[in-house]
């Protein structure tokens, strides 16, 4: 019984170790496969969305290569602008806003204007303004320029023929010749529009439209030409960088013809030749008028150097914006403490006509003077402006606004004082001008295109005077031209 127990133990023993070979053989395979099958489908996984992802990705990569590399060969392709081509460019669009600039002083003068004279003749006024820069225009384009500038000429007088040549983009030229003759013309209009203050409230409407037309198409041209053209006066070695002399002389002198023509205006001296002030109706727009002059100064100074590309010329335009700013200052400064003085309170308009005093003595000289000779220049046309409107009420001749000592007068020190501040002395010939050369050349220079404006704008208002065109009657005088002349008012009901 012993050895049957033992036999039946060990044989439960084998039947046990068996079923667990068994069980093992049969559970650990399958277990194995389970287990292996997930790393399986894992992969399986992962290589399919390796297939995906990885081709996207490097299709991405590829595919901003290959824009890389287009956007590299478009560059190529691209033109090349060089420094000519620059500098064009940079010249034709700082002009145009230039230009624009000096367009601007036509209201600046319409308020000066309509601010210093009597209300009941501001639509007259501002209806001259606008004629002088329309009328301008185009007796400029027709005539006028190819008068200034056509060519090589004999030194005096010649003519181009109308209109302005198609733009070729020449770069020996610097700029285009449309942006040329927009600033030109503004030019133009305002030499013309100077005159329109000194005659302001007695000269026919008409008659001011026909003298507008003479001077921007014939008058201001010639002597233009002069100078910028490349006339004789240039070849003498004259020199008037923006316009002192050429522009605001020639204004200034036209208008005081106009001003002895017409006589003065009624009630502006007594019958025993006593000076009675007729002042402006509205400072306000006077001071507002004046402001916007010293703004479109920076296109009329600053616009003249013409070349604006490089360091050389962007620093040659902004140091003629700095000495024009402080001849301005000083003019008007000196101005207000010379009638301070002369009649025991400040006057704020003399201290306004120092401030255009100032700027237009430095517009001849501001690209060849020193800051300090800036300040001397500006204070001087601030004394003769003051100077200029007293001398003129004791010689009786009646000038609203002042247009000739601010103009006139202090264009002619403009060009005197180049001669004897300035730094670049001409050379003519195969000589440099001494300083006694450069100065006597700036006189007479100065002379002979105030004796032109003078003499050929005295001629025609003499001749309209002549044939019954030149001045209202005594009774549209005293009604105002806003209704004798146009048959409106500026303001409603009120003329006084």
């Amino acid at each position: 019984m012993l050895s049957l127990s033992i036999n039946q133990s060990w044989l439960r023993k084998m039947m046990c170790m068996l079923a667990l070979m068994i069980g093992t053989s049969i559970f650990v395979p399958a277990a194995q496969a389970f287990q292996e099958e997930e790393p399986t489908v894992e992969v399986v996984e992962e290589a399919a969305s390796e297939d995906v992802e990885v081709p996207a990705a490097e299709a991405a990569e590829n595919t901003e290569e290959m824009e890389a590399d287009a956007a590299l060969e478009e560059a190529d392709e691209l033109p090349y602008y060089t420094k000519g081509e620059a500098d064009y460019v940079t010249n034709t669009l700082f002009m145009m806003i230039c230009a624009v600039l000096v367009i601007l002083m036509q209201p600046g003068f319409a308020l000066l204007e309509v601010g210093l004279n009597a209300k009941k003749n501001t639509v007259n006024i501002l209806f001259k303004n606008v004629m002088d820069l329309s009328v301008g225009v185009l007796l400029y384009y027709f005539i006028g320029w190819g008068i200034m500038y056509p060519g090589d000429f004999n030194g005096y007088f010649a003519y181009a023929g109308p209109g302005v040549a198609a733009d070729a983009a020449d770069l020996d030229y610097g700029f285009s010749n449309s942006v040329d003759f927009l600033f030109q013309v503004a030019f133009a209009a305002t030499a013309a529009t100077i005159v329109s203050g000194a005659v302001a409230g007695r000269m026919k409407f008409g008659a001011y439209l026909a003298f507008s037309a003479v001077l921007t198409g014939l008058v201001y041209p010639i002597s233009g030409a002069w100078k910028w053209g490349g006339g004789f006066l240039a070849e003498m070695g004259f020199a008037d960088f923006a316009g002192s002399v050429v522009v605001h002389a020639v204004g200034g002198f036209a208008g005081l013809a106009g001003a002895l023509v017409l006589g003065p205006r009624l009630g502006r001296f007594s019958e025993d030749g006593k000076s009675t002030p007729l002042p402006g109706h509205n400072i306000t727009y006077a001071a507002i008028g004046v402001f916007l002059l010293w703004v479109g100064w920076y296109g009329f100074n600053p616009g003249s150097q013409l070349t604006y590309g490089g360091v050389a010329n962007s620093e040659a335009t902004t140091y003629i914006a700095l000495t024009t700013t402080l001849a301005a200052g000083a003019g008007a400064v000196v101005a207000m403490l010379v009638a301070w003085g002369m009649f025991g309170k400040p006057d704020v308009t003399m201290a306004l006509n120092g401030v255009l005093a100032g700027l237009v003595s430095i517009t001849a000289n501001c690209d060849q003077v020193s800051p300090t000779s800036a300040l001397i220049i500006g204070a001087i046309g601030g004394v003769l402006v003051v100077v200029g409107i007293v001398l003129l009420d004791k010689l009786k001749i009646d000038d609203p606004v002042g247009a000739w000592p601010v103009h006139g007068l202090c264009g002619i020190w403009g060009g005197i004082a180049t001669g004897i501040f300035g730094t670049a002395l001409p050379e003519v010939g195969e000589e440099v001008l001494s300083r006694g050369g450069y100065i006597y050349v700036q006189l007479y220079s100065t002379v002979i295109i105030c004796a032109w404006a003078f003499i050929t704008m005295f001629a025609l208002f003499y001749v309209l005077k002549t044939v019954g065109m030149l001045r209202v009657s005594r009774e549209e005088e005293e009604m105002g031209l806003d209704l004798s002349e146009h048959g409106m008012r500026a303001y409603g009901d009120s003329l006084s």
